[in-house]
């Protein structure tokens, strides 16, 4: 789905990805994992295509067997790559209706995408009210993770990034989306960004991945975010596989 290779990131003429190589897989969940700093936002923000996260080098980021280094976050999107923000913002004046309805136009026809965000929104159990205002207007965190997942379903995003999905997120609501988030996996990527174990004891990733500094310094199944849980980052400081 997404590989990258020799990635090299840095913001400000600061390094903040060092030669970073990985390649995320179809049909998997992947926790990103890292004390805060360690590069973690800025990975998902290269690969949506920020423009202030500069590309460096041999670097090279490539989705589904084509280079997308040079295309913008627009055109990545259009792709399918996904990421939702640790604090999704408020857009005054704008539905979630209508900011879908402008996102697919001449992709798909606005009575097909009001059917689906209706059927999607008793699904995600968000209230009525909430997808009739202005989009995050007036919404808890819970409420703004699941407008973000409904947003992702629509647009058949194929390579999801939750940065933080689980910040601010009550039980339940945590339950309802990693629910729907293992109904939807199959044919897709999703990259779930956490500090914690909470969400994963939901929705089993395929691989955990912790990175520090801006390198990846370890890899495991499930059972490493438990481990990361119980004694912390100390033990990953060295690179190692």
């Amino acid at each position: 789905m997404i590989s990258l290779a020799n990635l090299t990131i840095s913001v400000a003429g600061k390094k903040i990805i060092d030669n970073l190589d990985f390649k995320f897989e179809k049909n998997r969940v992947y926790a990103l994992m890292g004390p805060n700093g360690s590069g973690k936002s800025s990975l998902a923000n290269s690969i949506a295509g920020h423009p202030s996260y500069i590309v460096n080098g041999k670097s090279q980021i490539q989705f589904e067997g084509e280079s997308i280094i040079e295309l913008t976050p627009d055109q990545r999107a259009k792709k399918g790559i996904f990421l939702a923000f640790q604090t999704p913002f408020s857009l005054s004046g704008v539905t979630v209706f209508q900011l879908l309805r402008l996102a697919l136009s001449g992709i798909k026809d606005p009575l097909s995408v009001r059917k689906e965000i209706d059927e999607l929104s008793k699904k995600l159990k968000i209230k009525k009210e909430l997808i009739s205002r202005s989009l995050n207007e007036g919404a808890s965190g819970g409420e703004r993770k699941k407008l973000e997942l409904l947003q992702a379903i629509v647009l058949d995003a194929k390579f999801l990034i939750f940065d933080e999905i689980d910040t601010g997120v009550d039980v339940d609501a945590l339950k309802i989306i990693a629910t729907y988030l293992n109904k939807i996996k199959k044919g897709r990527t999703i990259l779930l960004i956490t500090h914690y174990n909470r969400i994963l004891k939901h929705i089993k990733p395929d691989k955990v991945i912790v990175m520090m500094k801006g390198k990846i310094v370890k890899t495991g199944n499930h059972k490493l975010a438990s481990e990361i849980e119980r004694g912390g980052y100390e033990h990953y400081e060295s690179p190692r596989s």
